[in-house]
């Protein structure tokens, strides 16, 4: 039996100032599933994300959470959702404690050991009562998903979260990405224009350019293409196996 879906789109349109940024976006993500948004700057990904959070409402087609729509349960739909768009906005000259602590207060399901296990989730137990303007991008990265998480969503939304990580912080970053959808049954909606980190993190890919999803993946099937016969067309085939021949 298939489980439920967390997040469902359907004919997903936006169309702002009468160009169409957002073409008929279908897709289903289920728990425990690590999706990947792929796409090229401008292609609709952030379009798309300020849909599914409700920031913006879509032209045409749906959106919905955990069975509750965006539209017409919008209270209900948000509450199965945490996200980081773009990077994480934090009070710097707070504690990574106190941060959480501020965010903590609007949810009151929130407890002192949610608080103190999700900071371990992300690896933050030794440095969380330090100032947040001394940490780096990979800590400031892993105080927000603490924040995202820290009331048990459904759904975690991602948009580039490795822009400007090293390459230490993008393994741990992944690694923590993992753990979080296999431990918590999790679905995580990655939005990414590299194509390295999305085949390192995900499962399944939808591939969007110019506004339109064309073509939905497994992670496995795009490595396979690269066993594939690639055929050139060359203007010059001799000189071309003389270079391949001497290299």
């Amino acid at each position: 039996m298939q489980q439920p879906t967390v997040l469902e789109l359907t004919n997903l349109r936006k169309t702002i100032k009468g160009k169409e940024i957002v073409k008929g976006v279908d897709l289903s993500l289920y728990p425990s599933q690590i999706f990947g948004f792929l796409g090229p700057n401008g292609a609709g990904k952030t379009t798309t994300i300020r849909m599914i959070v409700g920031l913006i409402k879509p032209t045409q087609g749906s959106v919905t959470i955990c069975g509750y729509s965006v539209v017409h349960d919008f209270v209900k739909a948000l509450s199965n959702i945490g996200c980081i768009i773009e990077s994480p906005d934090m009070y710097k000259y707070l504690t990574g404690m106190e941060n959480l602590l501020q965010f903590a207060a609007m949810d009151k399901t929130v407890s002192q050991q949610r608080l103190k296990d999700v900071v371990e989730m992300v690896g933050l137990q030794h440095r969380v009562n330090d100032k947040v303007s001394t940490y780096s991008l990979g800590m400031r990265q892993r105080l927000g998903i603490a924040q995202a998480i820290m009331g048990r969503p459904k759904l975690l939304i991602l948009d580039e979260p490795t822009n400007g990580l090293d390459p230490a912080g993008m393994t741990e970053f992944r690694n923590l990405i993992r753990r979080l959808a296999y431990e918590e049954s999790m679905a995580v909606f990655i939005s990414s224009h590299l194509l390295l980190e999305i085949q390192q993190m995900c499962d399944i890919v939808s591939i969007i350019k110019q506004g339109s999803v064309i073509k939905t993946v497994k992670v496995q099937d795009i490595l396979h293409l690269h066993d594939e016969k690639i055929e050139w067309q060359l203007n010059d085939p001799e000189k071309a196996i003389a270079l391949l021949l001497e290299h």
